[in-house]
């Protein structure tokens, strides 16, 4: 059954809860939001040393997610991009939202591997991806 919720409830009102709640909703998602087939292609992508070619690359693998995980990729990270206009009040900078969410929206169907190393090319793609919103999502 769904739960009702009461945001209204006191708890809610600590930013910790809610943010806790929305990494916890895409970790413990059966497929990532970029799902693992698109994984080695977005670290593939982000590694290209030619600055252009990494843009085209990153915004075309963006357009080919299927449906319902682009347009979840687009509100969230136009809301993550919300939140890093107040990076001087919550010290929450594209940096930072990126080593939160790396490794949650992007990760390896084996995670066997050589977490470390993936986890730089994961942060790199969610800080390109905030950096680059408006070129990658036009409206």
């Amino acid at each position: 059954a769904d739960e009702l919720l009461d945001l209204d409830d006191g708890r809610w009102e600590d930013i910790h809860v809610v943010t806790g709640a929305l990494k916890l909703f895409f970790r413990e998602l059966p497929e990532p939001l970029v799902p693992f087939a698109h994984f080695d292609k977005f670290i593939a992508a982000i590694k290209m040393q030619d600055p252009t070619k990494r843009g085209r690359c990153v915004r075309d693998l963006v357009f080919s997610l299927p449906p319902a995980h682009h347009d979840t990729m687009k509100v969230l990270f136009r809301h993550l991009c919300r939140v890093i206009e107040y990076k001087e009040e919550n010290r929450m900078s594209v940096q930072s939202v990126a080593i939160v969410f790396g490794p949650t929206l992007l990760r390896p169907a084996n995670e066997e591997g050589n977490m470390a190393m993936h986890m730089v090319f994961q942060n790199q793609v969610v800080e390109h991806i905030l950096n680059q919103y408006g070129c990658i999502f036009p409206d």
